[in-house]
């Protein structure tokens, strides 16, 4: 926060005070009770008297004027000018050690409203409610003001905030909305000036309850465009998606004891266990972490699908996105659409000759196509990931981890996506369909190359085959059944996240007799997935697994025999641990 010249009079007491620890370190001048502030960077330094130290060990970005203001004069009494604060900003101005230039209040950091207030959405309006954590105060705001004041967290300033409303609410804002609602929450009594007495939700709150869990300092929440909230851990990567009444309640803790917050919001102590044990297992609160998933006993099918995480791509792709973003301008995509359609035009008037070729290759090379058709497949895979990082990075997500993807003993590559979440709907539409835009242009380009090269040239059978091979696994891509981009396209464009997972939880319910909880327009989607997704594993892992028993019995038949009563055993034995 650089502030400008001050006035006692600007009314600016509830706004944070600057933090100096970050190029100032504040220290005792030896056989004196006044106090130096160094510069970490350079050889400057400034001496203050007693009072003036005190009041820069406060200086941590974290209280308000106001606050500060108070504490000095519970310290030091009367003796203490009623603007002293103010007196002291004025002098580090001058000094040079704050700068004053052309800021304006647009610089200053909004106040932290969360340790006394906690927003919640009016039943069947658009409009918001302000209550006091302790007390019965209750103040209604418009739906921007409501989503203004959701950035109060004495974070952002109020030209970030102004910005973000503008960015929400185009045209529907004053240049000066932030500012006058500051102005709305001082005449109030939200918040305070220097001489106003603490309100009694303030009082109130300052008696937190010690026990009580709280959120990871780290961790915030997105308001989805879909009508849900996600509460987001940058550090351990893990995610929630919570209804309003959740928000309300998680808010609460840190500030409240368990039992206050039953009372309060009148939910039972198995609800907020649950809502609790979800904090838990998902690393958000204080002293928490991922728990290790419990290793069980090895079973074959393992084999079929796993992933082997390799490295972080997201500070190379930090580097690189600046250069490439025209790739999401609607200039660039109404070009790639038109190069698209012209060549799947071509493809489809020369079918039969792509056709032909392949015959004529397959009888001609037969086995020695495996090899450079497997690197291609590889090439075409690698530049499908890339798509996916890209366009989430270029959309402001985190790509944490590639790495390798083995489904069915065959390599692949996995781009781990999970931040998408985050985006509206559309966006993650965006997120899963780069990778199949990114393997239609290299298909469009190898037709088009494949087209252009003298027959029977390497080059001319290169093209042909990262031509099949860019459309094999698209092919492969797009069957939603398989957790592949059809299965997590389908979860973008419907909206239901864990598709499959609520989908036979849905029949779950079903057979138990228990409500089904989901919405009566997503009932339909899950009932047709679940019976599909059963017909998709019975014919193929029926199929694989036919096979392999047909090749043991008929070469291996002791051997495969032995093999199996041995894994029976170890499977089904009962474990020595409790």
């Amino acid at each position: 926060m650089n502030p400008q010249p001050l006035n006692p009079q600007n009314h600016y007491d509830p706004w944070i005070c600057p933090n100096l620890g970050t190029y100032w370190q504040l220290a005792k001048v030896r056989d004196s009770d006044r106090v130096v502030l160094k510069s970490r960077q350079g050889n400057g330094q400034f001496t203050f008297s007693p009072m003036e130290g005190f009041v820069l060990q406060h200086f941590t970005g974290k209280l308000a004027i106001a606050q500060i203001q108070r504490r000095c004069q519970q310290q030091f009494g009367d003796s203490l000018s009623p603007s002293f604060v103010w007196e002291l900003l004025q002098k580090l101005i001058e000094l040079g050690i704050l700068a004053a230039e052309d800021e304006t209040a647009m610089d200053w950091i909004c106040p932290d409203l969360t340790p006394f207030w906690t927003l919640a959405p009016l039943p069947d309006s658009d409009q918001v409610l302000l209550k006091a954590i302790e007390g019965n105060l209750r103040v209604i705001f418009s739906r921007v003001e409501g989503y203004a004041l959701n950035y109060f967290t004495g974070k952002y300033t109020v030209f970030e905030i102004q910005t973000r409303c503008e960015q929400q609410f185009p045209g529907e804002i004053s240049a000066d909305f932030i500012p006058d609602l500051l102005q709305k929450l001082i005449e109030l009594q939200i918040l305070a000036r220097d001489d106003a007495e603490p309100s009694d939700a303030e009082k109130s709150a300052v008696e937190r309850p010690s026990n009580s869990p709280t959120l990871k300092s780290c961790v915030h929440w997105i308001n989805h465009p879909d009508g849900y909230w996600i509460l987001r851990n940058p550090e351990d990567f893990t995610f929630l998606q919570l209804s309003d009444s959740d928000k309300v309640i998680i808010d609460q803790l840190g500030r409240r004891s368990p039992s206050s917050i039953i009372e309060e919001f009148c939910i039972t102590p198995q609800e907020l266990k649950h809502l609790l044990r979800l904090l838990t297992t998902s690393a958000m609160l204080e002293g928490t972490t991922v728990p290790t998933p419990p290793r069980g006993k090895f079973n074959p099918m393992q084999l079929l699908y796993f992933r082997i995480p390799l490295f972080n791509p997201d500070p190379w792709l930090t580097r690189h996105i600046e250069g490439i973003r025209w790739i999401w301008t609607k200039p660039f995509a109404v070009l790639l659409f038109l190069c698209l359609g012209a060549s799947a035009v071509l493809g489809i008037r020369q079918r039969e000759i792509i056709f032909y070729t392949g015959q004529q290759l397959m009888e001609a090379n037969g086995p020695a196509l495996i090899i450079p058709f497997a690197l291609l497949s590889m090439l075409v895979v690698a530049f499908h990931e890339l798509g996916h990082a890209f366009t989430l990075k270029n959309f402001g997500g985190v790509v944490p981890n590639m790495g390798l993807l083995l489904m069915m003993f065959m390599p692949a590559a996995y781009t781990n996506t999970t931040d998408s979440y985050c985006l509206s709907r559309f966006k993650r539409v965006l997120v899963v369909g780069a990778g199949l835009l990114v393997q239609f242009a290299i298909w469009a380009g190898a037709l088009w190359f494949w087209n252009w090269t003298h027959a029977g040239s390497w080059l001319h059978t290169a093209s042909y085959l990262l031509m099949v091979a860019a459309l094999v696994t698209v092919a492969i891509n797009l069957n939603p059944m398989a957790k592949f981009d059809g299965y997590y396209l389908a979860v973008a464009l419907t909206g239901i996240n864990n598709l499959r997972t609520r989908s036979f939880g849905l029949y779950g319910n079903l057979l138990r007799g228990k409500p089904l909880r989901e919405r009566s327009g997503d009932i339909l989607i899950l009932a047709i997935y679940a019976p599909l997704s059963l017909a998709y594993i019975y014919f193929v892992f029926g199929f694989l697994l036919a096979r392999i028993a047909d090749w043991s019995l008929t070469n291996i038949p002791m051997t495969a025999f032995l093999l199996l009563i041995a894994w029976l055993i170890y499977f089904f034995f009962p474990s020595n641990k409790p």
